[in-house]
């Protein structure tokens, strides 16, 4: 489904759904469990990115309820990245076909039935105030319902039926938001879980392959681009995906492309299959060899990672391929800027952040749907200058990966 389509579903649906359910909720709920969960759902529908920003509630989730059965809901499109995390049992996995509004809704059903078929005793809502999720929390039967809730700010409403609400904080790292959670299915706290300070983490297990896998991996990109074999690889994904906003000008990946292909590197454009016509123009533009069209070429997220092995360096915008940069060795320059790494950096210790924070920078919030006000001159990014990355790039492709991300 489109974004938009999206947000105006969740509003203009999900609203008087959530009101009718408070209501219900008002005059029939049961008291909440308080002792220890056995069976926990965790809903994380979003980007595949968050699914790496979440891997240390999951690990909090095992350490903290070993003998409870853990399950997690999310879109379709995401489940391989959860594979690769491996934080839950695959048969413990509910997927919902999010590609039109018929499929969606024929998918809700069947997943309603399977989750009140668990006799679940605790959900956490992962989303920031989506309405569908907390619908799903609901409908699921289980008494104990961790979610973000709006407290005295003006957030979005989702129902006053969450009864272990946790207050959205735009300031803290969303990592922890999630550690929060966690700690929010036993806090006597209010609001929840407010003796919980921790440190954002950047200890995400890396992806383990199999014998050979890595080596297949880079063979065939030596085979099918035999300039590059000998060159040191650094690895560019320009687009912004999902939202245009987050992407650092075309024009300067041009110049910083240009720069590192006169000093001697490879230069390989990642992106999906759609992104191709944005690789292809890059690799037109800088006409040598040495700059290859990677877009839709990994066919799978593990073959990206794969390829993140072989490369020596990452520049991206903000999204999937900086978290998931956090699953591998590599090191990664970031942008930021209509989102900030505040609140979403990477988990990576190899990591370093350029963010320039004019007045009104971030845009993106849970607050207004990740929808934008700019008018498309995002000059949080413009401002970063190819000089500014070309001398970072160079200077991390001279040295040693550092203990820890940094930003500027």
């Amino acid at each position: 489904m489109n974004i938009k389509f999206q947000r105006a579903v969740d509003r203009f649906i999900g609203v008087p759904i959530c009101f009718l359910l408070s209501l219900v909720d008002r005059f029939f709920a049961k008291p909440a469990v308080t002792a220890a969960p056995k069976s926990i759902l965790v809903i994380l529908l979003s980007e595949m990115g968050s699914l790496v920003l979440a891997q240390p509630m999951f690990a909090r989730l095992k350490q903290k309820y070993p003998d409870a059965s853990i399950h997690v809901m999310l879109f379709a499109k995401n489940r391989e990245v959860l594979d690769l995390l491996g934080v839950v049992p695959s048969e413990n996995v509910l997927t919902l076909d999010d590609c039109s509004l018929l499929s969606f809704v024929a998918d809700s059903l069947r997943v309603i039935a399977r989750i009140r078929a668990l006799k679940l005793e605790a959900v956490i809502d992962c989303e920031l105030f989506s309405r569908v999720s907390s619908i799903f929390s609901y409908l699921s039967g289980a008494r104990l319902h961790v979610g973000f809730h709006r407290h005295t700010q003006e957030g979005l409403y989702r129902g006053s039926f969450i009864n272990r609400p946790v207050l959205y904080n735009p300031y803290r790292h969303l990592t922890l938001q999630f550690l929060t959670m966690v700690a929010a299915l036993d806090s006597k706290s209010y609001p929840l879980a407010k003796d919980f300070p921790v440190t954002v983490p950047n200890d995400v297990p890396p992806l383990v392959f199999a014998e050979g896998e890595l080596a297949r991996i880079a063979a065939r990109l030596h085979e099918d681009f035999p300039d590059i074999a000998v060159k040191r690889l650094v690895l560019v994904y320009p687009s912004g995906g999902a939202l245009p906003i987050r992407a650092w000008p075309f024009e300067s990946y041009l110049k910083l492309c240009a720069g590192l292909l006169a000093e001697g590197y490879a230069v390989g454009v990642i992106g999906m299959k759609e992104d191709t016509p944005l690789g292809q123009a890059l690799v037109k533009s800088s006409a040598s060899p040495l700059c290859i069209d990677l877009t839709g070429y990994t066919k799978t997220v593990r073959e990206l990672l794969a390829l993140f092995h072989r490369a020596a360096l990452l520049i991206t915008n903000d999204g999937g391929p900086g978290q998931f940069a956090a699953l591998t060795p590599i090191p990664s320059i970031i942008f930021f800027g209509p989102e900030t790494p505040q609140l979403y950096r990477s988990l990576s210790a190899n990591a370093f952040f350029f963010h320039s924070p004019v007045s009104c920078s971030p845009c993106l919030t849970a607050y207004n749907h990740r929808l934008s006000p700019c008018d498309g001159d995002n000059q949080c990014l413009k401002q970063i200058s190819p000089e500014q990355v070309l001398a970072k790039a160079q200077e991390m492709l001279a040295s040693p990966p550092s203990p820890s991300g940094s930003s500027v």
